[in-house]
């Protein structure tokens, strides 16, 4: 079936979805919830590579590629997100589904899955950022680094590149939307797109809604280290420590089944990601940094690997695949691997 682009009216939002119908009676109904400075187009390939008897959606989220731009309240974390995904299921009359969510989208589903756990067959989880946020906390339990959760939120986002996507920069300049896509949603050394996928993916990316209430959302002064602290609007103080806290989900009775699918080479999430400060710190790019004992940089694949582990002695189940050479996109960068591990993942649920 040929991938369908329709604007659906839910109970909160307008949401724009791509979807690819079944063909016959659906099977299994599989929800693709992208990341942050995307939008749904990314998973345009994914969508027709599925097999026939899945019916897929990918939608926007809010304030990303054709959905509403309805603020972003961060001080209810993932919330607005997550609500209205359920809101969306509710429109496509879909009474559960098999979610996966890439990067922030994997936060995402993972909040979706403890407010509404009925509604949720299966995680797969794509370079999902951290159970505890983005930025500012150690330790596989998510401690803050300070008590305002300094080192995350807005403050911390590069504002020359929130600017360039606010502009629609398609220039290959350093630190532009198209460099950092080439540099960093992939592994340059073992992936580079076509001319055309290139264009798709970067027009979606400069569909991102900027300012305080969108990407990358407001701040407020710390007198931690780096001296900046989370907001209370915007995406990047939603998926703060301050306000996302998912430990919860190993506390389900029992955990949806999880797929974890990660490349080895990702510079975005990580325990020693590029995009977080304290990193940066460390590696003497931002100055001033305090040192290891007071702001180490986030182990971030640790404390998933925790939280995953918790859940496992409530039932759940999880497993964990590594791409070689793959950067923060394994879908896109490794299609055929990404595939296969996760039709696998999807054929074992079915038969529980």
């Amino acid at each position: 079936m040929t991938v369908q682009s329709r604007m659906i009216r839910t109970a909160r939002i307008q949401t724009h979805v791509l979807e690819r119908p079944a063909t016959g009676k659906a099977v299994r109904r599989v929800l693709l919830v992208h990341g942050n400075v995307s939008s749904g187009a990314f998973f345009r390939d994914v969508l027709e590579a599925l097999p026939d008897d899945i019916h897929a959606a990918a939608p926007d989220l809010r304030g990303y590629g054709e959905s509403e731009a309805a603020p972003v309240d961060a001080a209810r974390g993932l919330r607005d997100w997550s609500d209205d995904l359920a809101a969306l299921l509710d429109a496509l009359g879909w009474a559960d589904a098999d979610l996966l969510g890439w990067s922030l989208g994997g936060g995402v589903v993972m909040g979706l899955a403890v407010d509404h756990p009925g509604r949720v067959r299966s995680l797969t989880l794509v370079a999902p950022i951290s159970p505890f946020g983005f930025g500012g906390t150690r330790g596989p339990d998510g401690t803050p680094n300070s008590p305002d959760f300094a080192g995350s939120g807005g403050g911390t986002v590069n504002a020359a590149f929130v600017a360039a996507v606010a502009a629609g920069d398609r220039s290959d300049a350093p630190g532009s939307p198209r460099d950092v896509l080439r540099k960093f949603y992939l592994n340059p050394e073992k992936f580079q797109p076509t001319p055309e996928q290139e264009e798709v993916w970067l027009s979606s990316m400069l569909t991102t809604r900027t300012g305080d209430d969108h990407y990358p959302g407001d701040f407020v002064p710390s007198e931690h280290w780096p001296n900046v602290a989370p907001g209370t609007r915007g995406v990047a103080n939603a998926f703060s420590p301050k306000y996302t806290d998912l430990s919860a989900f190993a506390d389900l009775q029992p955990p949806p089944p999880v797929l974890w699918v990660r490349g080895d080479a990702d510079a975005i999430v990580g325990d020693a990601s590029l995009f977080d400060l304290a990193q940066l710190g460390a590696l003497g790019a931002v100055p001033g940094w305090p040192g290891a004992e007071t702001c180490p940089p986030q182990p971030m694949l640790e404390q998933l690997r925790a939280l995953l582990e918790r859940s496992g002695a409530n039932g759940g189940e999880s497993r964990e695949v590594v791409l070689s050479g793959v950067g923060h996109s394994p879908f896109l960068e490794a299609p055929e691997a990404f595939l296969a591990a996760f039709t696998e993942h999807l054929q074992k649920e079915r038969r529980t």
